[in-house]
């Protein structure tokens, strides 16, 4: 495929994204309701916007570092570890107290912390130059099962109204934004994505393996480190922000590999973003419009994730 026609599907998605979005926010506005519905829409757009970027880079760079399609951030333990903060805040401290109550505090708190873990799991791993990819996902994984445990048990004992709290926090939702946050997340996503993606030459360097990235003059340690802690970066903002989404990431970045047919990262990166805003707004369109608000968008989202990937699954065992 030609850069040409890359291109031209790039202003495909993004055109269609930007119709789904102007309909996602005028369906059903008139002079009565303008005001109101505007100042509920725009915010639940802007946070799907900076989650749905977020977790399309995350995944897109964290695919191509693992140099394996069938990864996403959510194996580092990120995710689990969200959850495990929010139960634990719930159970020693109520519902009613200070970091529960306070958004903005449980969003700094959450990002504080799950930045905290991933920052020592690389130091303890990635130690003397040594690039063990393969043990930091293992001992991901590894705690990601401790932290859903641990969840789990105080999930059983905490008293059942203070569970509700915690139940709203297992799904991700666009429904009640925090618009106080959105400000700082945006930033924060915005200088991350225009580091990522002058970073999109390395990383087709990075594609090709350590051995080969070293022999044309990249530091694979330290831009591995660095896009790690990007990648945690990411996932902690859009986790905290809304909630976990598990397999949006995968969707994504591998939809995005099949539509383009590239090992570039300059069209691979905003391909995936554009991917994923599809899908988040078309989701919530279709959460809120058909179902009636029945279902959450990430409960639709991880279905047809979740058939994905085990199609990905299949596709890998046959080539």
């Amino acid at each position: 495929m030609s850069d040409n026609k890359r291109n031209k599907l790039i202003c495909i998605l993004a055109a269609f994204s930007l119709m789904l979005i102007l309909s996602f926010v005028f369906i059903g506005i008139n002079s009565n309701n303008f005001d109101y519905f505007i100042s509920r829409r725009v915010p639940k757009v802007a946070a799907i916007i900076i989650t749905g970027v977020s977790i399309a880079f995350s995944s897109t760079v964290f695919q191509t570092i693992t140099n394996s399609r069938i990864l996403t951030p959510s194996v580092l333990g990120l995710d689990s570890l969200y959850i495990l903060v929010q139960t634990l805040i719930i159970f020693a401290f109520g519902s009613s107290g200070m970091v529960a109550s306070n958004k903005n505090a449980n969003f700094a708190v959450s990002v504080l912390l799950m930045l905290i873990f991933s920052s020592i799991l690389y130091k303890a791993i990635f130690r003397k130059e040594k690039n063990n990819l393969i043990t930091l996902l293992l001992v991901g994984m590894i705690f990601g099962t401790l932290f859903q445990s641990l969840s789990s048990f105080m999930q059983v004992v905490i008293d059942p109204n203070e569970f509700l709290h915690i139940q709203g926090k297992m799904f991700a939702s666009f429904n009640s934004v925090n618009t106080k946050i959105l400000g700082v997340s945006s930033v924060i996503v915005l200088l991350i994505v225009i580091y990522t993606y002058r970073k999109s030459n390395v990383l087709d360097v990075i594609s090709l393996g350590r051995e080969q990235s070293v022999s044309l003059g990249i530091s694979h340690h330290k831009i591995l480190t660095y896009m790690l802690l990007s990648v945690s970066l990411l996932v902690s903002v859009s986790t905290a922000l809304v909630g976990p989404i598990t397999f949006l990431g995968l969707i994504a970045a591998n939809v995005s590999r099949e539509m383009l047919k590239t090992y570039r990262h300059k069209y691979l990166l905003a391909g995936s973003g554009l991917i994923s805003i599809i899908a988040l707004v078309g989701g919530q369109l279709l959460a809120e419009r058909i179902l009636n608000f029945s279902t959450p968008i990430s409960i639709i989202i991880n279905f047809i994730g979740g058939i994905y990937f085990i199609q990905l699954l299949l596709k890998e065992n046959t080539v």
